[in-house]
């Protein structure tokens, strides 16, 4: 792997130096991680003309949360509370460069000016998000962390299906699925777990709270796993009883219909507005336009919300080898709503179109 973070390495600095900055200093600590192998608390990783630093507080420890730092040259800033951003402008100023490009929409305004106190000479400029940028095209190791996340997720929502549900609150369900993940070899949840029942069910991003599973409840589920800091994505609605109601197998169908939509319309080349547009249109057609969520789907990789954005007003197109979600959803006030929630890797046609990696049913179970 170290060949693989030195030439994602080469790939920044020769971003920066066609910019006019030979030298990089990151501090995102997902992006430290993504060009060293981990991201130690505190690390900054200094991208320098001639060699790349990490600096960080105290040396890395064996946490797989963080990662492993994979053949950078590790220094430890002097002692005394002296920020490694700091002292890593010294070391590029000290390596000739006139120029650092830095990451402004990570860094406070009081960083930025200790971090330009240091080398009054050396002029800041804005890396913006150009590792984010590197971070979105996956290569086949990383897919590969996120297929076995996703297998753990399955495992972990399949266990819980397996138990009863009636008179269980959502905290404790939220909670017993979050053990399941670790118990399966997950790093931890890749997200705070969403457990929702009733008429919470159906909204995006709910906290569980203490409402207590009822017969002839929508109950949906989201969740996540993480895997060597790769974190996928997978939600399920079910109906809690023997009988789904008419008005929620309509519901459901039409939340599965747009889901699906939205899953064929992932492509290389495909806008990221025109996947937003497949799964939307198809609840809006049925009038449920304004109870839909802000987007379709996003990125998933280091953060479990990353580029690209599958919403109305996103720019851009997708590439090969690209993980997304595709999470269409429908909540109706006071009765409660359906999402359907997957993870997939844009492949060509050829290698046999988008690759699911959440592979538990999407039948309306009735539990």
């Amino acid at each position: 792997m170290s060949e693989v973070y030195a030439e994602r390495r080469t790939r920044l600095r020769d971003r920066c130096v066609a910019a006019g900055s030979p030298a990089a200093l990151v501090s995102r600590p997902a992006n430290v991680r993504y060009l060293a192998g981990g991201s130690p608390v505190g690390a900054v990783l200094l991208i320098g003309p001639d060699e790349d630093v990490l600096l960080c507080p105290a040396a890395p420890g064996p946490d797989p949360a963080e990662g492993r730092v994979d053949e950078v040259l590790y220094r430890q800033p002097p002692t005394g509370g002296v920020d490694p951003a700091v002292v890593a402008v010294g070391l590029a100023r000290t390596a000739g460069a006139d120029a650092l490009a830095v990451e402004e929409h990570h860094l406070t305004v009081a960083r930025h000016r200790a971090m330009g106190s240091a080398a009054p000479g050396l002029r800041l400029a804005d890396l913006s998000s150009a590792v984010e940028q590197l971070r979105i095209v996956k290569d086949e190791e990383e897919i590969g962390s996120l297929r076995i996340a996703a297998e753990i997720a399955d495992q972990a929502l399949g266990e819980l299906l397996e138990s009863i549900l009636v008179g269980r609150t959502e905290r404790h369900l939220a909670l017993e699925l979050e053990r399941r993940l670790v118990d399966h070899g997950a790093d931890g949840p890749a997200f705070p777990t969403s457990v929702a029942t009733g008429p919470n069910s159906g909204v995006s991003g709910h906290k569980p709270t203490d409402r207590r599973v009822e017969e002839g409840d929508f109950l949906s589920v989201c969740l996540g796993a993480s895997y060597h800091g790769y974190r996928c994505e997978i939600g399920r609605t079910f109906v809690i009883g023997t009988t789904p109601a008419d008005w929620q197998i309509e519901l459901y169908e039409l939340v599965f219909a747009a889901q699906r939509a939205g899953r064929q319309a992932l492509a290389p080349g495909a806008a990221y507005r025109d996947v937003d547009r497949a799964a939307r249109q198809v609840l809006a057609a049925a009038g449920h336009g304004d109870a839909t969520a802000r987007l379709t789907g996003h990125g998933v990789g280091l953060e479990i919300d990353e580029d690209p954005q599958l919403a109305p007003a996103a720019m851009g197109k997708l590439d090969a080898c690209v993980p997304v979600t595709v999470e269409p959803g429908v909540h109706l006030p006071g009765r409660g709503g359906v999402r359907i929630d997957d993870t997939l890797v844009v492949r060509q046609e050829a290698d046999g179109g988008p690759e699911l990696l959440t592979i538990t049913t999407k039948e309306l179970l009735a539990l």
